[in-house]
């Protein structure tokens, strides 16, 4: 592949995909990757994420920029043996809002989604892969020293050079989601207990993704099954 081709890690949510969206705009070559683990969100997610590729290449089209958007990769790293009962896999007692932000943290998430994206991309000649991991993220598993670390260690086993990019890290939210204007949100999911294919709009995920929109001064196209709690 191309030296600008670029591997993004998406799920449905907004910053993965407006990192999405930019990068498009900046390199000769992206490629999204869907990490599936088996979350109990998951299905109606990825049904997002087609929609959200399906209307982000139409936009390209029109920008004369389609020929840069790969198809979407779609790599399995199953977690149900290792998480067990968590909240996550049964889809039970998931975090509400109003919840402290430490409840939504899923183990090692990061390490599920290098782990073998990362493999991927030395095999398939990618040189770099960027996630929308913010400035603002908590999480052990989302510093800088973190990145660095299984970056290096990928690449001493791989012996080769593949690059973990954080284009946003330096972000917060408010200035993501401007990068975002354009950009067919309306099919970005949030949501960690969906609703007959809604976001439930009680989960603490739904109260960030409104806040998020809020916050930019942004109207929220966001089909939430409750109102406002």
């Amino acid at each position: 592949m191309s030296h600008d081709t670029l591997a993004v890690l998406i799920s449905g949510g907004l910053d993965s995909a407006i990192l999405l969206g930019d990068s498009l705009r900046r390199h000769a070559a992206v490629v999204p990757i869907f990490i599936r683990c088996g979350l109990s969100w998951e299905s109606i997610e990825a049904a997002y994420l087609h929609r959200y590729l399906e209307a982000l290449q139409c936009l390209a089209v029109a920008a004369g920029l389609s020929q840069r958007l790969y198809p979407l990769v779609i790599l399995d790293q199953p977690i149900a043996d290792v998480y067990g009962p968590h909240w996550s896999i049964t889809g039970n007692n998931v975090p509400i809002i109003g919840t402290p932000e430490e409840a939504v943290f899923l183990p090692g998430r990061n390490v599920l989604l290098l782990a073998k994206s990362l493999l991927w991309c030395h095999l398939q000649g990618v040189p770099a892969i960027a996630l929308g991991s913010l400035q603002t993220n908590p999480f052990p598993d989302a510093t800088p020293e973190f990145f660095h670390g299984i970056q290096e260690l990928v690449n001493q086993a791989m012996q080769g050079s593949v690059e973990v990019r954080l284009p946003l890290g330096g972000m917060k939210k408010v200035a993501v989601m401007q990068l975002g204007k354009g950009l067919p949100l309306e099919h970005t999911f949030s949501c960690i207990a969906p609703f007959n294919g809604l976001h439930c709009g009680r989960c603490s995920k739904c109260g960030e993704r409104r806040d998020a929109f809020a916050g930019a001064g942004m109207a929220d196209p966001t089909r939430y099954q409750s109102p406002r709690v």
